[in-house]
């Protein structure tokens, strides 16, 4: 939490226009692009990474597909995740977070500003509805990001089991499935400490819709599981 307070110090006369701005991006009638909001929130994402004393090292990048339409499936370390998956992945994409987490200050108008989701897991209907309408904004060209374990790992660079119903949403959109390795995630907000801190996002090759169309979606969830698993063990020896 040390970074967390450090962070919002060096950035206390900027966060006012930042959460103004972002609000406003978050309303029905802004009229800004998909594009533009992102590439704005990820300009804020660099500078509070940057002022955080935190470096994101990125692989991978020309394995992102050419075309939109794609969701993210990265392993879930702790808060600060998205942001390092922001400022690593130069396409515009939307997140699912949990519906506690959609409740913070300025996470809200992120969110809202992304056109994202809140998912309530406890509620496995509404789930499955966030699920299919998701499907249907990939199917029309938006990005997505979506932690399958659920919640995050409190072991580190261990991965927990995948939640098989998150990659529903990639089934019935057809969509290509990227792994995401985030590795050393953890550290900027769970140690103690404001030192200089280096993460890893690696985006693994990703799964094309025939890859998967003879499979369950719990085989689905239990290789990519194998796959960002086996990328952290080769990371970090």
């Amino acid at each position: 939490m040390n970074r967390i307070f450090y962070m919002v110090i060096r950035n206390l006369f900027r966060v006012p226009v930042w959460f103004y701005r972002i609000w406003r991006m978050g309303l029905p009638k802004d009229t800004h692009t998909d594009e533009e909001r992102y590439d704005y929130l990820r300009h804020v994402v660099k500078t509070v990474n940057r002022t955080g004393r935190i470096k994101v090292e990125v692989q991978g990048i020309e394995n992102l597909p050419s075309d939109n339409g794609f969701i993210l499936f990265p392993n879930h370390q702790g808060l600060f995740d998205v942001l390092a998956l922001m400022e690593a992945c130069p396409n515009p994409f939307s997140v699912v977070v949990k519906k506690e987490a959609a409740k913070i200050i300025l996470v809200k108008q992120v969110i809202k500003a992304l056109d994202g989701f809140s998912i309530d897991r406890q509620d496995i209907r509404a789930s499955m509805e966030i699920i299919t309408k998701m499907a249907e904004k990939v199917k029309m060209g938006k990005n997505f990001a979506i932690f399958p374990e659920g919640t995050r790992s409190r072991e580190g660079n261990k991965l927990l089991a995948f939640k098989g119903g998150t990659f529903k949403s990639a089934v019935n959109a057809k969509c290509p499935i990227v792994p995401v390795a985030l590795i050393d995630c953890f550290k900027p907000f769970d140690e103690n400490s404001s030192r200089k801190q280096t993460v890893q996002v690696c985006f693994l090759k990703p799964l094309y819709a025939e890859d998967y169309q003879n499979m369950k979606t719990i085989q689905i969830a239990e290789m990519v599981h194998d796959k960002i698993q086996e990328e952290i063990n080769q990371k970090i020896g």
